[in-house]
This record gives C-alpha cells, structure tokens and sequence, in this order.
C-alpha cells in the first residue's frame, strides 16, 4: 500500500517543483531593481516617448533547464526504482537500482530538452530626450507605455530603464 501510494505523491511534489519555475524575464523588467540598485542613487529624467512598438526579448532560461533536469531526474530515479524493484522476481535491490539509474539517467536527458533561451514579451520604445531620438528596448507589455512622457533612469551611461507610463486593463473573471 505505501508503496503503491509513493509514487503518486512523488509525482504530485516533481510537478509542483517544476511549475514553481520563475518566468524567465521578469527580472528584466522596468520597474524591477536588484538588491544592489535598492537605495542607491541613479539618473532619472523625463522624456517624450513618441512610439511603442510590440518586441521579442531573448532572454536566459538555465536556471529552469537546470530544475527540469534535476527534477526529471529524480522523477526518474525513483520510477525506474520503482519499476525495477516491482519487476524483478529474485534481486529486487539490484534491480531495483538499476532502474533508478536508468530512470535517472533517462530522466535528466529529458529535462535538457527546455531551452537555455526563451522569447518573452517586449517593447520598442522610441523616445526624444534632448533633442535627440533613442530607441529602447525593454520586457514588458505594450498597454503599459503610450505615447506622450515618462520618466526614463539610468542605470549606466548605457542602460536604460524606461518606466511605465499606463496601466493594462484589468481582466475580471466572469
């Protein structure tokens, strides 16, 4: 009976971990600042933002490739355990780790299948700012910049993090 229960449970908890998986690039949006950037002073002006256009940001997903092929693996060790020890009529215990090997092995393969990089939502923003025109690309959503002023920081004298300046409309489950 336990046995026939651990495996489920163990799935349950595998598929949890996974789903738990941040999205990638959400950390690089305007309005999200690293501990480091918390209380420090930084360039801020305003600017003109005379377009915002839809954008594909490629962005580094290894931390989740590397939660897939850790939990595919243990996912897999314990199946193959599982399924090895259940099979076998005379060595359970061999065969049993033999199938957790292989499970294991099997299993972590097939978390290398998520991809390193993925393309989250983006924008283009082309804006004036003294006179002159830059364009910026940033993760977000177009409904969260319009046309008209907003206020761009500096994080460096190359980066740039233009700042929201509309809200999406807000979706309400019927």
């Amino acid at each position: 009976m336990i046995r026939a229960l651990t495996l489920p449970l163990l799935a349950s908890a595998m598929l949890m971990s996974v789903s738990a998986c941040q999205m990638p690039g959400e950390d690089l949006k305007a309005n999200v600042y690293s501990a480091d950037q918390v209380n420090s002073r930084q360039a801020a002006k305003v600017i003109q933002i005379l377009a915002v256009l839809p954008a594909q940001v490629e962005v580094d997903n290894s931390a989740n490739r590397r939660t897939a092929q850790l939990a595919s693996g243990v996912f897999g060790a314990v199946a193959g355990g599982f399924l090895g020890g259940g099979l076998a009529h005379r060595n359970v215990l061999a065969t049993g780790a033999v199938g957790a090997l292989g499970g294991g092995a099997l299993g972590a393969a097939g978390g290398s299948f998520v991809p390193e990089t993925v393309l989250v939502g983006g924008v283009s923003i082309t804006y004036v700012d003294e006179g002159h025109t830059f364009n910026s690309a940033q993760v977000g959503k177009a409904c969260e910049f319009i046309p008209g002023r907003a206020l761009v920081i500096e994080t460096s004298p190359t980066t740039t993090r233009v700042q929201p300046n509309a809200s999406c409309p807000v979706t309400t489950k019927a």
